[in-house]
């Protein structure tokens, strides 16, 4: 409680609130630091939860420093205040006390809503309707909720009690599940829509990216997407692995193998160090755990007779290309080398399932997303997408913001209807 009250005592209570405007979810970061000064920790955490019902998870997880953190005016001269941390510590007190998420009102509307993925975009918006006296139902397609939380995240980033224990707090809101159902499989479009007034698409991009290089379909090339979700791991130890991609999925597949027991795992980025999408933190923990990085470095082919044997690589330098804000890498000729490789890890993105999305009948960008409006409808009224179903950035308050933007949406369509 010390190191708390130490914490707290860092902010200086800004009243433009740089830290606020950096926070995807736009959480009142000043406010609910400056009641937890004032040892009003319940108040605090009720005006988180006008924002967010994801607290001890954003707390954990969160890219803190490229977003909060990194908004932070303290960090001109000192470390940025712990906003992740406190977060986290008020998010665990209300776990630890039972203190519900406040609900707006006690009413019960006549309205059921179909929320079609139990991730962080589902819950989010599940639980702001739920506050509004929605009937709510989850259509989760695995036997528990979390979605990337759940599936993707390691432990040692996020410790399942954690989840369960957020998870239950957000159902404790009157939300019903119905686990281990699957759109297009055990239930159509169609049928949703005779049964419930709105329906909420919010399955997530699941299926990792290809890098369309020679050798990609060879014996011992995975997805890390897969790879984290279904825990089906090959034998990795003693083996030398590459890890192609600078995102949180790089990060979290190669601590994970690493701690699988390979003897080499190296993360391959055509970028600079400082251009990695990842948390610094999680790049710091990854480098003492015995990884390796090679920056501004581009795979280009992946060698091998039967499977994996050995990968190509080329140099990269970073060049502004006109009309482009972010320098670009660009090959360097003649600066190929070779690694000794067994297995190849793609960790460059990832996609929804082109098929499932072709079969709902709503239009799709260029990019194969859903194509939404700024209130996050489709093209059929009655239906609602968000997460990265609908393109939104890849991080889990990103996604948790497109959820509650979505429920305050539905909530207006609802109400005008």
């Amino acid at each position: 409680m010390k190191e708390i009250n130490e914490l707290v005592n860092e902010c200086y209570g800004c009243v433009n609130k740089p830290c606020q405007s950096g926070c995807p979810l736009n959480n009142d970061t000043t406010g609910f630091i400056k009641l937890m000064k004032e040892e009003k920790y319940k108040e605090a955490y009720e005006l988180l939860c006008e924002t967010t019902v994801l607290q001890p998870i954003c707390g954990r997880i969160c890219p803190h420093t490229k977003q909060c953190q990194g908004s932070c005016i303290r960090r001109f001269k000192f470390d940025s205040v712990k906003i992740g941390k406190l977060e986290a510590f008020i998010g665990d007190l209300a776990i630890k006390n039972g203190w519900k998420i406040p609900k707006n009102t006690e009413v019960k509307q006549n309205k059921k809503i179909a929320i079609i993925g139990g991730g962080p975009c589902g819950l989010t918006c599940s639980a702001f309707l739920a506050k509004e006296g929605y009937d709510v139902t989850i259509f989760e397609k695995s036997s528990k909720l979390g979605g990337i939380i759940e599936h993707g995240i390691p432990e040692f980033r996020l410790e399942k009690e954690v989840l369960e224990n957020t998870v239950q707090k957000i159902l404790e809101l009157g939300i019903k599940v119905k686990n281990e159902i699957e759109l297009g499989k055990d239930l159509e479009i169609d049928e949703l829509k005779k049964e419930y007034d709105v329906i909420f698409l919010s399955f997530g991009a699941n299926i990792s990216s290809k890098m369309n290089i020679e050798g990609e379909e060879k014996k011992g090339v995975y997805g890390g997407n897969e790879l984290l979700e279904n825990k089906n791991f090959p034998e990795f130890k003693n083996k030398k692995v590459a890890v192609i991609g600078g995102g949180n999925v790089a990060m979290d597949t190669c601590r994970t193998i690493r701690k699988l027991g390979a003897e080499n795992v190296t993360v391959i980025y055509r970028r600079s160090e400082q251009e990695m999408p990842a948390e610094k933190k999680e790049i710091e923990d990854a480098k003492k755990e015995g990884v390796e990085f090679l920056f501004q470095t581009n795979i280009l082919k992946i060698l091998g007779k039967d499977k994996v044997e050995k990968v190509e690589c080329i140099k990269t330098e970073l060049v502004q290309k006109e009309g482009e804000k972010r320098l670009s890498p660009v090959n360097i000729e003649n600066s190929n080398f070779m690694l000794d490789i067994d297995y190849v890890i793609m960790a460059v993105g990832s996609k929804v399932e082109e098929k499932l999305v072709n079969s709902l009948g709503l239009e799709v960008t260029k990019y194969g997303n859903i194509e939404i409006d700024e209130n996050g409808q489709t093209s059929d009224a009655q239906i609602f997408a968000g997460g990265d179903l609908a393109g939104t950035k890849g991080t889990v308050a990103w996604a948790a913001r497109s959820g509650r933007n979505a429920a305050y949406a539905i909530n207006e369509y609802l109400k005008n209807k």
